[in-house]
């Protein structure tokens, strides 16, 4: 596979990671209900994510409701929010710089800044994983802490919901996505690196042979 392959499907691994983040923030399945002990049948179950709260009914009518204030809610939501909202924002400028300096592309000349441009938007989806992780993991301590904390009443337990498993998703496919990108333009810088070396032409002597030293 060819290095301009590799950069292509670093690119396409970010672009999903970054499709995976967006979905994430918005879905309100952070945190789900716990149905243990008395809670196994009961009527409604609720979600709870970064904007919203969801009360789904056994029949299947769901109502969401937006978070009235942002100063009241717990930090982690805060910082959930905070983050994704900064990731979605930092995945379209990466997209945009490795769009600008990928092989395919020819927006610069290549040479040493358009290895230089990839490899700041590979750096730019490494970062974006990093950052989403922070949430993500956040949530889930808090998730673990209370499931199994004896003091939390067992109707305010929650367990981890599919938006922090589609959050954990992308943020292999950034991480992934942007050290694909990130050593596919390092190993083309290095081999770039190498001085080519041209030999002078052969010129006949007077006598019209070659001289000696031009086969040594």
């Amino acid at each position: 596979m060819t290095s301009a392959a590799v950069e292509i499907l670093g690119l396409g691994l970010g672009i999903l990671g970054w499709v995976g983040v967006i979905l994430a923030c918005g879905l309100p399945m952070w945190q789900v209900s716990a149905f243990i002990d008395v809670n196994i049948v009961v009527a409604q179950t609720i979600w709870e994510g970064l904007w919203m709260n969801c009360v789904v009914q056994s029949t299947g009518q769901m109502q969401c409701k937006v978070y009235d204030s942002i100063l009241a809610l717990p930090p982690e939501v805060q910082a959930g929010r905070a983050l994704t909202v900064i990731v979605a924002l930092l995945g379209l400028v990466a997209l945009m710089v490795t769009v600008v300096g990928a092989q395919c592309t020819n927006c610069i000349r290549p040479g040493k800044m358009k290895s230089r441009i990839v490899i700041a938007g590979g750096a730019i989806y490494v970062l974006c994983g990093v950052l989403v992780l922070i949430p993500l993991c956040w949530f889930a301590n808090i998730v673990i802490s209370d499931f199994y904390d004896p003091t939390v009443p067992s109707s305010k337990k929650r367990e981890m919901g599919a938006a922090l498993y589609i959050g954990w998703a992308a943020t292999a496919l950034l991480l992934f996505g942007g050290c694909l990108i990130c050593c596919c333009s390092c190993s083309q810088r290095d081999e770039s690196s190498f001085p080519v070396k041209y030999s002078a032409p052969r010129r006949p002597t007077s006598n019209g042979e070659y001289d000696k030293k031009n086969y040594v």
